[in-house]
């Protein structure tokens, strides 16, 4: 059984893309050459993004192979297949990472005891209901990542298939 997914390198320095580039690699098991262009929303930084097709499980992959570079913004995504849910990972230097499960429209699928945690937050006064299920959906992330994600419309979409 197999997924897909893209990977969206919002952001890197130069210096940095060939290690994302390993990283990438070192996950799908075959060599991966991204085509860089500049990131608008960011001088001296560059973007890039392609297609991946793998095994359930690969996008998690990807997400931790990169999760440690602190200069890095990236997303990942992973289709539903009948073994498993969609995912969906978003880091930002600020932020860290953010993950969420997704349906098959791409909707993003809350466990119910992280709908319960937070409710308890905010009947404690810990924090406002509304700013939770912010959290819960990932809007900070979305909020840092917007202008990149704009700055890469029209950007080329590569298809690299996992060697097996």
């Amino acid at each position: 059984m197999t997924t897909r997914g893209v990977l969206y390198v919002h952001s890197a320095p130069r210096a940095l893309c060939p290690h994302v580039e390993w990283a990438v690699a070192g996950v799908l098991g075959a060599r991966v050459n991204l085509d860089w262009i500049r990131q608008p929303a960011s001088p001296g930084t560059w973007r890039a993004e392609f297609s991946w097709q793998g095994d359930p499980g690969t996008g998690s992959k990807l997400a931790s192979a990169l999760r440690g570079w602190h200069l890095l913004r990236f997303e990942v995504t992973s289709e539903p297949c009948p073994t498993a849910e969609g995912e969906r990972y978003s880091s930002t230097p600020e932020l860290g990472i953010f993950h969420a499960v997704t349906g098959m429209h791409g909707d993003i699928l809350i466990p119910e005891d992280r709908l319960r945690a937070a409710l308890d937050r905010a009947s404690r006064g810990e924090s406002q209901l509304e700013a939770e299920l912010a959290k819960l959906l990932g809007k900070p992330w979305d909020d840092e990542l917007e202008p990149f994600r704009y700055a890469g419309e029209g950007a080329p979409v590569r298809w690299l298939h996992q060697v097996v």
